[in-house]
């Protein structure tokens, strides 16, 4: 049985280098960086840096933040004529204080008339799929009214929900709802995907085993680990346990990273190397002495120091 495993869309992450190396190691489908609907329409074009592609980053989709349904039409229609995407995701997610006190992202979750209203609004006016990405509570787990708000969205047109197994309240901490992911799926006739602390092929199982949802997302779990993928698929397509990448894997393809990010990051020089720096990290954290790793990564100055550091470890 084949499973759908995406990487999920990770705002200051999931950019173009950072899809490239996924889908080189296994991600199937990819999101652009979460994007906001008004900075879409009237940011000119900072905003648009987000949706910079290449014609083998497919199949992709874009995520679009927003409280307005009108807004969120214009910004949709202008993505669509930029992008060539398989569908557009509602965030209604995000716990950000900065993204709620906009009444948007998982604000939603207390507005569902709102978010129909968006949903209904995008999924009759779009040649795309629209889905939602949700989460199981605001304050705290609650199975009914999650499965109310999915319902919400399946009937305004979405064609699938993607489920984050905490509250708003939670944030990234804490354990998972499998509970209420569990619920939606089986309330709802459109595919059910499951996110939240899947870091490993034991994690996915249990993911898929615990709710019966139709596909997965991966987020934190990619970090510094585009081997993940891989690793999910060949054991729960076939029972197969890879081998952990070794050292000189590990250093060989955040080399890669780096060269992607060095020749496609649109960012200032001192910003790029902070950056790289800190894709580094991600890739060379748990090491033997990974202080003094750390210590010689944030003393490079630039993409050649910084590669010599990496040599070194």
């Amino acid at each position: 049985m084949e499973h759908k495993i995406y990487l999920a869309p990770l705002s200051g992450i999931t950019d173009l280098s950072f899809r490239l190396i996924s889908r080189k190691l296994g991600a199937a489908h990819c999101f652009y960086e979460m994007v906001d609907s008004k900075a879409t329409l009237y940011g000119g074009t900072k905003n648009l840096r987000l949706l910079k592609t290449l014609k083998k980053d497919t199949p992709i989709a874009a995520q679009l933040l927003g409280a307005e349904p009108s807004v969120m039409l214009d910004a949709a229609q202008k993505l669509i004529a930029l992008t060539n995407i398989s569908f557009l995701d509602i965030n209604a997610a995000c716990p950000a204080r900065k993204v709620i006190k906009k009444k948007a992202g998982a604000y939603l979750l207390k507005d569902a008339a709102t978010l129909g209203r968006i949903v209904t609004k995008l999924a009759s006016r779009l040649s795309v799929p629209i889905t939602v990405k949700l989460r199981t509570g605001f304050y705290k787990e609650d199975h009914k009214e999650c499965v109310k708000v999915a319902k919400v969205c399946e009937s305004s047109g979405a064609s699938t929900v993607f489920v984050h197994g905490r509250t708003v309240s939670q944030g990234y901490s804490g354990g998972v709802d499998y509970r209420s992911i569990k619920a939606i799926k089986v309330a709802l006739n459109i595919p059910v995907f499951g996110s939240g602390n899947i870091f490993d092929h034991i994690t996915a199982r249990e993911m898929i085993d615990k709710t019966g949802c139709d596909g997965i997302l991966v987020a934190r779990g990619a970090l510094g680990n585009p081997w993940i993928f891989k690793e999910i698929k060949e054991y729960l397509e076939n029972g197969k346990i890879l081998k952990a990448p070794s050292l000189s894997e590990k250093k060989k393809t955040l080399k890669e990273h780096l060269t992607l990010i060095e020749h496609y990051k649109d960012i200032g020089p001192s910003n790029k190397i902070g950056f790289m720096g800190k894709i580094a990290m991600w890739y060379l954290s748990g090491l033997y002495q990974a202080r003094s790793i750390r210590e010689s990564i944030s003393k490079a100055r630039s993409y050649r120091e910084l590669v010599a550091a990496i040599n070194n470890v």
